[in-house]
């Protein structure tokens, strides 16, 4: 099992952390996801480890950034 912490940018409220979870739940291997909206992290626990990429992409479909680097 795996998990890795990303920070993400233009998280204001709770509805905002659901669409990000949403979104990257639908990447496989995800087993859970959980988000801090006044910390601006999301944390996704995987049983394998997971290309950025992939991650980053769930998190634009969402509407919201993936800072560079994390």
């Amino acid at each position: 099992m795996s998990a890795r912490t990303y920070t993400v940018r233009g998280m204001a409220c709770g509805h905002c952390a659901g669409f990000i979870a949403e979104e990257i739940e639908t990447i496989a291997g995800v087993t859970g996801v959980a988000v801090d909206v006044d910390d601006g992290t999301v944390t996704v626990s995987s049983d394998r480890d997971l290309d950025v990429a992939v991650v980053r992409a769930a998190v634009e479909e969402a509407g919201y950034e993936l800072v560079p680097g994390t």
